[in-house]
């Protein structure tokens, strides 16, 4: 009935389509099975990509080939660049997207390619022989083969939905959990634990009074998240702003004695950074109020998401709460919030091409290895898709460093520190994060993506290379153009900077705090005709890179020295509890985890600088 496959994705979420999609076009023959065809890439949670390092992750994705950009461009109904008003490496893309159009897009796009076969049926099983993954056993009990199997089940593992004091089985509202997978995994000697994560409740648009809410408008000249000539948005939709009170507040707390997160009844772990309701109000007693974010579902839909507001609180307690918040008193409530509690296992049973260590030929991806997020799920999917594709053809792992992307932050994070709780990407994490930027992600990883043979990868690169020529050429006129002081010392005068006393080049200027080559052009009309021939996001480019060359030439040093680091490698037959003068904390993580090199080993929690003095001694280094 079946074709044995070259890889077999199970799940069909954020992660599951860039695994699915990356793969087929290496020239891999995928199957896609999920349990419901109706919810290809479905947003489960908020109707937004990007975000705060999220957005760094899905343009890092676009530029290794994968689809996240494209399809948010394609659906996107508002667009901000945020921390406009703090350092580039901060910049991050956000895009408000439609629903609806989202997964009707991926679904498009998966359909179309000739290597994605599909199939609709929950995967109860792993065929394993000789530990290693050979295919999947369906609820049918059909038996489909493969040479690689990628997991990216999401929350549906064995997934408990949580309102109130009623609690029932599923994956996501309105849809079923999936069983069997976490018993033979624990039975193969896999670790396993139990997460959560909530969603708010959607409300009616109709019934809500926006002119008692702050308008939050996208951004004038919206950008966008692919390098390829994906559409511009035009007629960006509105979001809005609200929030609690300490009438909705003391609302809230009645209903605390019946909340599953406070009595008990949900044992997995929530994100810290991203809480439900009431856990803000419990953790932040002092505050008066929070902020809600007032977000549309899409274009032709009424339906509103209100973020900020995840709760697994009654649904009486959360409609009475809700009708309090300025804005919603005659607010008609779709469905309550609720929170949902899943399987996952520890990532550190990974190795860094996310195939996992006691079986081979398997890969997790996603929700699975205790991430949240869509960005963060697709990025794993990605990585997990394009190692899977490798495995089989018998090629080399694709490991990203974290030098190179926030992808492989992201991966060495999981792989070398495990998460207690549900993983989310910050800029903070990222100590190369100057070079990380979500305007040069283009550059540092096209050139990568050509390397690997991605389907339309010359396209990128001869993007990639009239880009950085534009840029050298804007940063060549700024080094070797001088500027005569009253054509730019009312400027600066306006920016509470130094006048000029005499003839500088405009690289001496451009380099001040505080000063702006968008609107420096303004003042000087040679550099204003000379910028009119390059785009916007190319003199951006070119104005970073020459205010933080300094930086970024200290970053490249640090990269080098853990290059030296990455060099030395640690084999897996090592007998760590032989090397005495190493701590009984450091024996037990290495032993665990199994580090491929001396630079993995020294991102270990529980490894210490001297720990890794100890292993060079031995390595003689």
């Amino acid at each position: 009935m079946f074709p044995e496959y070259d890889v077999i994705v199970v799940g069909a979420g954020h992660a599951g389509c860039e695994a699915a999609a990356i793969a087929a076009n290496l020239g891999s023959k995928v199957l896609l099975a999920t349990m419901n065809m109706q919810t290809i890439a479905q947003m489960s949670c908020n109707p937004a990509m990007g975000g705060v390092a999220k957005g760094q992750i899905v343009r890092e994705v676009d530029a290794l080939g994968g689809y996240s950009g494209i399809v948010t461009d394609h659906t996107m109904i508002q667009f901000r660049m945020l921390n406009k008003s703090k350092g580039p490496a901060m910049w991050s893309p956000r895009a408000q997207s439609d629903r609806r159009l989202f997964a009707r897009k991926w679904r498009i796009l998966l359909e179309e390619n000739k290597n994605v076969d599909f199939w609709q049926e929950m995967i109860t099983g792993i065929i394993v022989k000789d530990k290693r993954a050979v295919g999947v056993v369906t609820g049918m009990g059909l038996e489909i083969k493969s040479k690689t199997v990628v997991l990216t089940n999401g929350t549906f593992l064995n997934g408990l939905i949580h309102i109130g004091e009623k609690q029932f089985g599923g994956g996501r509202a309105g849809e079923r959990a999936s069983v069997g997978i976490t018993s033979q995994l624990k039975d193969l000697g896999f670790e396993s634990g139990r997460m959560k994560t909530g969603t708010p409740p959607r409300i009616d648009g109709r019934s809500l009074d926006y002119s008692k809410m702050e308008l939050q408008n996208g951004d004038l000249d919206p950008g966008k998240f692919s390098y390829l000539d994906t559409p511009k948005l035009k007629n960006q939709s509105p979001c809005h702003i609200t929030y609690t009170s300490k009438e909705v507040h003391e609302l809230l707390k009645t209903g605390f004695d019946r909340s599953p997160m406070f009595n008990g009844r949900i044992r997995g772990l929530g994100p810290r950074y991203c809480p439900s309701i009431e856990d803000k109000i419990d953790r932040f007693a002092d505050r008066d109020r929070h902020q809600l974010f007032v977000e549309p579902e899409g274009r032709d839909t009424c339906e509103i998401y209100v973020n900020g507001f995840s709760s697994s609180l009654p649904e009486d307690v959360q409609f009475k709460a809700l009708k309090k918040v300025a804005g919603f008193e005659n607010m008609k409530m779709f469905r309550p919030g609720y929170a949902i509690e899943y399987d996952f296992f520890p990532p550190t049973q990974l190795d860094p091409n996310l195939e996992t260590k006691l079986v081979e030929n398997l890969f997790f991806a996603g929700q699975i290895n205790g991430t949240t997020g869509y960005e963060e799920a697709a990025c794993q999917g990605l990585m997990a898709g394009i190692n899977a594709h490798l495995k089989r053809n018998e090629e080399e792992a694709f490991i990203l460093k974290r030098s190179e992307a926030y992808i492989g932050v992201l991966i060495d994070d999981l792989i070398n520190k495990g998460t207690n709780e549900p993983y989310r990407m910050f800029t903070s994490r990222a100590e190369y994060r100057i070079l990380l930027r979500q305007d040069n992600a283009d550059a540092r990883l096209s050139p990568i993506g050509l390397k690997l043979g991605v389907h339309g990868s010359e396209e990128r690169m001869k993007l990639v290379e009239d880009k950085l020529k534009a840029n050298q050429e804007i940063e060549d006129y700024i080094r070797n153009t001088s500027i005569e002081p009253d054509a730019i010392n009312n400027y600066l005068a306006s920016k509470d900077s130094s006048p000029l006393k005499q003839k500088v080049k405009l690289l001496s200027v451009i380099s001040r705090p505080g000063i702006h080559l968008a609107e420096m052009r303004k003042h000087i009309v040679p550099l204003d005709n000379f910028l009119s021939n390059y785009e916007h996001e190319i003199s951006e480019l070119a104005e970073t890179n020459l205010k933080y060359e300094g930086y970024v030439k200290k970053e490249k040093e640090m990269v080098e020295k853990m290059i030296r680091l990455e060099n030395i490698k640690l084999g897996n037959e090592l007998d760590y509890h032989k090397l005495g003068s190493l701590s009984n904390e450091a024996k037990e993580k290495l032993s665990k985890i199994k580090p491929k090199t001396l630079g993995q080993a020294s991102r270990i929690s529980g490894v210490s600088p001297s720990d890794i003095s100890v292993l060079m001694v031995y390595m003689g280094r």
